[in-house]
């Protein structure tokens, strides 16, 4: 079957040699029975290629069922996907068949497969590899023959080196891989697409349809889409609704488009574990570790001066550099005078010694350290362990038993 009529039959617009490419990956797959693995950002339709590879497949007349693992709650996906027997767990009144043993004979659609808690994965992997599951709360073995198609919009390779998908489970599901490229790697697409959803929507509100000048064509060319196929269409949808003038200029358009002209910035993403509070105080060991060694090149460099009996030495930069460094890092450092040429030894010698003795006898030890760190920040929040712990990036729990430990 071409392209095109695929294309037709789906409802899928665009012209691009990525989507096309897709697309014909997806048909050759269909008739042998793997699993597949699509990736591509979030909107850019990933939803209607299993529909494909499932209608061009043996399969075609089996159940096709499909899963948006984000949206399912982590204490009841493995029930969802595999079934409970009566009485597993709390609410399970009546048997229940999942998703697997539904659709035997059929495919399945794990849409945001990277969303699976790790002891589903566990489980979803036995089903593929061998076939076999079992109803939570039961121990009878039940086979099942279900081709699975997977999905995510997340870097899998990321999440396998955090320790949250498997990695075996992933190279299960990748026997082929097909990739859905995003907007903004569909330039020629965009300006068909608008004119399609524009259509839809003049039809559904009984209105003229809204058109584009081309100033307006080429802003909606060259943004950069984030939210992709989706983001396009309720833009579309938002103009037909709001502008009384039906034809949309480049001024107009910007109103709609988010942030055009402000650079994007990585997100933060802020996550509390228990890794958290040992992470800090690696990077306030690795701090004083360089303030020692530091210290200890200024030594040297003192009984240099020392040893050349100069009053009229001339700095190297990078030795100004460091005397600086000590300055601003040191309460009772020397005085910026020092990076003078012509100083006065006696008083040279006199506080930088003075001062690497008083940064040396500071205790380095990691657990001393981390109980200043909790007792500043009870003394902060007046002993309220759940602002302490909050500002300390650590559970209460983890930080009650610090205080018991070290008995603080």
């Amino acid at each position: 079957m071409e392209v095109q009529a695929i294309k037709q039959r789906f409802g899928i617009i665009g012209n691009s040699p990525g989507l096309n490419r897709a697309i014909d990956v997806a048909v050759q797959v269909a008739p042998v029975d793997l699993s597949v693995l699509i990736t591509g950002e979030s909107g850019v339709g990933k939803e209607v290629f299993p529909q494909i590879i499932h209608q061009f497949s043996s399969r075609k007349h089996g159940t096709y069922i499909a899963v948006n693992c984000g949206a399912i709650p982590e204490g009841t996906i493995e029930s969802e996907l595999f079934g409970h027997e009566k009485g597993s767990f709390t609410g399970a009144y009546d048997s229940r068949k999942g998703y697997f043993e539904v659709a035997n004979g059929g495919t399945i659609f794990l849409d945001e497969v990277a969303e699976l808690p790790v002891s589903t994965q566990v489980r979803l992997l036995r089903v593929l590899e061998t076939g076999e599951f079992l109803k939570v709360g039961s121990s009878k073995v039940i086979k099942t023959n279900v081709r699975v198609i997977a999905a995510t919009n997340v870097d899998i390779q990321k999440t396998i080196q955090q320790g949250k998908f498997r990695e075996d489970l992933y190279y299960r599901l990748n026997t082929v891989p097909i990739d859905i490229p995003p907007l903004r790697d569909r330039k020629e697409d965009i300006p068909i697409l608008f004119r399609k959803f524009a259509l839809d929507f003049a039809e559904r509100y009984r209105m003229p349809a809204i058109t584009l000048t081309d100033d307006a064509i080429h802003i909606l060319v060259n943004y950069r889409w984030p939210g992709n196929i989706r983001q396009l269409k309720n833009i579309t949808e938002q103009i037909s609704v709001i502008e009384q003038n039906r034809e949309i200029s480049m001024d107009i358009l910007r109103n709609y488009l988010p942030d055009y002209n402000d650079t994007k910035l990585p997100a933060l993403f802020d996550t509390v574990d228990q890794k958290t509070f040992a992470s800090e105080r690696e990077i306030l060991y690795k701090i004083l570790f360089d303030l020692k060694n530091d210290v200890t090149d200024l030594k040297k460099l003192v009984l240099d001066i020392m040893e050349k009996g100069s009053a009229n030495i001339e700095f190297h930069e990078d030795n100004a550099h460091l005397i600086k460094k000590l300055y601003n890092s040191s309460e009772t450092a020397v005085e910026p005078e020092i990076l003078n040429p012509k100083i006065d030894l006696n008083r040279v010698q006199k506080e930088a010694i003075q001062d690497t003795e008083e940064i040396v006898e500071e205790s380095l030890s990691l657990e001393d350290k981390e109980i200043e760190l909790i007792k500043k920040a009870l003394d902060k929040y007046n002993g309220k362990r759940k602002y302490a712990a909050n500002e300390l990036g650590i559970s209460e729990r983890t930080l009650y038993r610090k205080i018991k430990e070290y008995n603080i």
